[in-house]
């Protein structure tokens, strides 16, 4: 019998875990609740969503304003994830404790609190308390958008699919528009805008049916990574991480003197790349197999990396393969966590995996400030590229049946 373990806090169940440490709920979902469930649960996100990443756009250049140095802007823009390493233990146990409706409209008010804050005070110890609000309300709520599509594994890609496009559609809107106000008006007054849309949130939350997981508790609290583990945080620090403060350079270096709408473009790209292409990648799954979907996009993705060291129309090719592919391959990774850990470890399994791609997403922006001004492109983009590609490959041997330290390696279905 498998040991229960867990990583950060995180339970992952084996099959020896005493029967009075499991939460006992319903029955699974129809296809129907799924479907109903994880739409509200996605536009939860898309309202709450835009306050956080216009953050990302506004405070390093705005960052006099808010009352605190550069440095201090770097801690604020890191510490939501910081929390969330160490804090989606708790949250997946509150998410299983009282269920998806009521972590959602938690996090929605922890929402609307922490983007009032960005709009009206000021200093590094008012705002680091917003941010670590907002870390665990996006925690509850990023579990919520990957344990809510793949509730039953049929249509799990698809929905998971359309998910990603709607909650991508929130920071879109929030990025563009919100470069061209705070241009204009200054970066305060967007986000009273932005609080006017989170205002909504809880009431879309209510729509979320209620229904409690069944999951697992116990065990020791650390393992070693396995290739999903690895996978997640490969990703997070070459796509979240590499790519995207790249792509803020590029736009800054090409467009100087309009450098906030420019920069605030470049980062909706990604977002409104999603709209179109993350629901193709669910249907891809749908018709070939998730894992082997996820190993070919997150390759092509390594390609892409690897290509952003070049210059002229192949830099621009190789950014925009990247963001699609990275697009196409966003709503692949939950549906292949669900098959590896069926049951009882699917909640647990996929808040461990986003911890993993928060430890890779707040390290590979860390790294590439340092690298960039040491190393050339190709050391950098190759080396991450490398990484991408050696941990995607790894996935192929992952499937049910092996020790939950190994990621479930082993067969499966692809």
């Amino acid at each position: 019998m498998a040991a229960a373990v867990s990583c950060g806090g995180l339970p992952l169940a084996g099959d020896d875990v005493p029967h009075d440490q499991r939460i006992d709920q319903s029955a699974p979902p129809t296809a129907a609740e799924a479907d109903r469930a994880s739409f509200y649960a996605a536009l939860t996100l898309a309202l709450t969503l835009p306050g956080d990443t216009l953050l990302y756009l506004l405070l390093p250049i705005y960052a006099a304003t808010f009352g605190v140095s550069l440095p201090e802007a770097g801690l604020l823009l890191a510490a939501n994830r910081l929390v969330r390493i160490a804090g989606y233990g708790w949250v997946s146990r509150f998410y299983a404790a009282r269920g998806a409706r009521m972590a959602c409209i938690v996090a929605a008010f922890g929402a609307i609190l922490a983007t009032a804050s960005y709009a009206a005070l000021s200093g590094l110890w008012l705002l680091i308390v917003a941010r670590l609000v907002w870390g665990l309300s996006f925690a509850a709520m990023n579990i919520a958008n990957q344990a809510l599509p793949t509730a039953i594994i049929e249509g799990a890609a698809r929905r998971n699919g359309r998910a990603r496009a709607i909650i991508a559609m929130g920071p879109t809107v929030g990025l563009v528009g919100g470069a061209f106000l705070a241009q204009a008006y200054g970066p305060r007054s967007v986000f009273f805008v932005l609080l006017a849309a989170a205002a909504v949130a809880p009431l879309v939350a209510t729509r979320i049916p209620e229904r409690k997981e069944t999951i697992m508790r116990g065990g020791p609290r650390f393992e070693r990574p396995g290739p999903l583990s690895l996978w997640s945080f490969a990703v997070g620090f070459t796509m979240d991480g590499l790519l995207i403060f790249g792509l803020g350079l590029l736009a800054a270096a090409n467009y100087p003197k309009g450098a906030v709408i420019a920069a605030g473009l470049a980062m909706a790209l990604r977002y409104a790349v999603e709209i179109g292409f993350s629901p193709l990648g669910g249907h891809l799954a749908a018709a070939y197999g998730a894992r082997r979907m996820l190993v070919l996009t997150s390759l092509g993705a390594a390609v892409g990396l690897a290509l952003l060291s070049t210059d002229g129309w192949l830099l621009w090719f190789a950014a925009v393969t990247a963001i699609v592919l990275r697009a196409v391959g966003q709503p692949l990774s939950a549906p292949v966590v669900a098959e590896a850990y069926p049951g009882p470890e699917r909640v647990p399994a996929l808040a461990r995996q986003a911890t993993w791609r928060d430890i890779g997403a707040g390290t590979g922006p860390l790294a590439a400030g340092f690298l960039f001004q040491y190393a050339s492109p190709l050391i950098i983009y190759g080396g991450g590229a490398i990484l991408l590609a050696v941990t995607s490959l790894m996935l192929l041997g992952i499937g049910p049946g092996a020790a939950p330290g190994d990621d479930r390696s082993g067969g499966g279905k692809a």
